[in-house]
């Protein structure tokens, strides 16, 4: 199965890499697009979800930088959030 996957490399014209590479992309792929740590340790057959969650899957750089300007959000309170509330919901205004 390996040579057969690296002849395949070859020829794709992608960098080779192990076949067993493949497990932990597409953990980190499902992990990063949201799906639960259940259906990921499903998917790979795991006994157990944190063998999935602890070896299988990495949270790349540019999700962590979005995840961390989105706490930077919340804690300006930048009027998309609901607890943006300045005060002023349901006041009557004159005009």
């Amino acid at each position: 199965m390996n040579r057969s996957f690296g002849t395949l490399c070859a020829r794709a014209g992608v960098r080779k890499v192990r076949f067993h590479d493949l497990r932990h992309t597409c953990a980190s792929l499902l992990h990063e697009q949201g799906a639960d740590a259940r259906m990921i340790m499903e998917i790979l057959r795991h006994s157990s979800i944190r063998v999935t969650m602890d070896i299988y899957t990495f949270v790349r750089l540019d999700s962590q930088r979005s995840a961390f300007d989105r706490v930077g959000e919340a804690l300006r309170g930048d009027g998309n959030g609901p607890d943006d509330d300045d005060g002023t919901a349901g006041v009557p205004v004159a005009v």
